[in-house]
């Protein structure tokens, strides 16, 4: 009875919280299927289980930490059940009709699965039969499995959870009865005490409770950011440079090109002057300063769960069409709470577009371990000096943050103003769109 162990989850992720369980005791399971939903640090992640047979053990409960390497499931493939070692029953029927061991096709890493060569080479040594159905008298767990509560992700099961709210009490507004997030926020208001009033018109801040207030726990992605933010500040000799730009011609060629997003083209200049100054697509390592091959090019994307950042690998080899395909796959996943480990991990460089929230400018913090950050501010109308003319455009400011130790003002002068003459003069680039 082969045991399924919580598998390596990615760059710097070393445990991980279950949020739900998608088998119960005694369902059939067959070669990577997703068993569970965990969240780490930086997504939640359904979880395939590399073993096909019956389920004899579930290894920890929703709400649960559980380190990787720990045994998340046991699956039995020779009718030997083993449930009765563990605590929980198993249909022996429906073990019994599993192969002599139970079938596998290999390691597996949260974000990749496996290959379609491992399995069907795996499942024809075996001679693997269709998985037999389960018992006609389902097991405990698997029943109370059918009467949970349908909810639209796991993010609203967590939001739940970390109120107190049983979601078998909850009305859901979605279709079939499906619980959103604004039903348990709704149930989350519907609870909250009524602030009392005051005795008088004045309130003595000396005689305030020391218990009032919302804490706030530094964990999961808010706890990344923060050590991330910490550690750039304490080893980054950060320096910032600036230039306002006009973004008219910019914002008539994105009009002119319904499939290309304003963040798919900077995406496109970015690659482009990376390509060009290659000291800001690198690491620092030890005494020596590494150049990389490829950009793979991350973005600051907000979210109900915090600042994440997905990457898009390859980012130079693709057209301002191709990269604004997958910024906009990326940012719904990230918003459904979808993205794996591996979208999350191998940046090289961060865009970061700090003007959706209205903002002219902004010295962001280095993406430890990056070495530099652009990012652009709101497009607005000011007067500027066009042909000679004062004249109305549409102005924008960039910003670069980068590391001082690999490179200095010129080459991060150079790469700014590089990029800010491809927004100015965006219409050379239509033919590699």
């Amino acid at each position: 009875m082969p045991d399924f162990r919580l598998p390596d989850l990615g760059e710097g992720l070393t445990d991980g919280e279950i949020v739900s369980w998608l088998v119960a005791v005694g369902d059939p399971v067959v070669v990577d299927q997703p068993v569970v939903e965990v969240e780490t640090a930086k997504a939640v992640v359904e979880v395939p289980c590399p073993y096909g047979g019956v389920v004899t053990a579930r290894h920890g409960e929703p709400g649960q930490r559980l380190a990787v390497g720990s045994v998340l499931l046991s699956v039995a493939g020779d009718g030997a059940g083993g449930a009765a070692a563990q605590g929980e029953p198993v249909a022996a029927e429906a073990a019994a009709a599993q192969p002599d061991s139970a079938e596998y096709s290999g390691n597996v890493l949260v974000g990749y699965g496996t290959s379609q060569q491992n399995r069907r080479r795996r499942r024809v040594a075996h001679g693997a039969a269709p998985v037999a159905p389960v018992a006609e008298k389902p097991s405990p767990a698997a029943e109370s499995a059918k009467l949970a509560p349908a909810v639209i992700s796991p993010l609203v099961r967590r939001l739940a959870r970390d109120n107190g709210v049983a979601l078998d009490a909850v009305e859901g507004s979605g279709p079939g009865g499906v619980i959103r997030r604004a039903d348990v926020e709704r149930e989350i208001a519907a609870r909250a005490p009524r602030p009392a009033r005051a005795a008088g018109p004045w309130t003595d801040p000396a005689h305030a409770s020391p218990e009032r207030g919302k804490r706030i726990p530094l964990t999961g992605v808010r706890g990344v950011a923060a050590r991330k933010f910490a550690t750039s500040r304490r080893e980054i000799p950060e320096a910032t440079v600036w230039v306002d730009v006009d973004a008219t011609e910019l914002v008539r060629v994105r009009a002119a090109l319904p499939t290309v997003s304003l963040l798919g083209l900077l995406a496109r200049f970015t690659a482009l002057g990376l390509r060009r100054f290659p000291e800001l697509n690198s690491r620092v390592e030890g005494d020596e300063v590494v150049l990389l091959d490829e950009v793979n090019l991350g973005f600051a994307a907000q979210t109900d769960r915090g600042l994440v950042v997905p990457v898009v690998r390859g980012a130079h080899a693709l057209t301002a069409t191709g990269l604004t395909e997958r910024l906009r796959d990326l940012t719904a996943s990230a918003r459904e709470g979808r993205l794996s480990a591996s979208d999350l991990t191998g940046g090289t460089f961060t865009l970061n577009n700090y003007g959706v929230f209205g903002v002219d400018g902004s010295a962001a913090i280095i993406n430890h371990p990056e070495v530099a950050i652009l990012g652009i501010g709101r497009i607005a109308d000011r007067p500027w000096a066009h042909e000679g003319q004062l004249a109305l455009r549409e102005v924008a400011q960039l910003t670069l943050s980068f590391d001082h130790r690999v490179c200095d003002g010129g080459v991060a002068g150079g790469f700014l103003r590089y990029v800010a003459d491809l927004v100015e003069n965006p219409v050379g680039l239509l033919a590699d769109v």
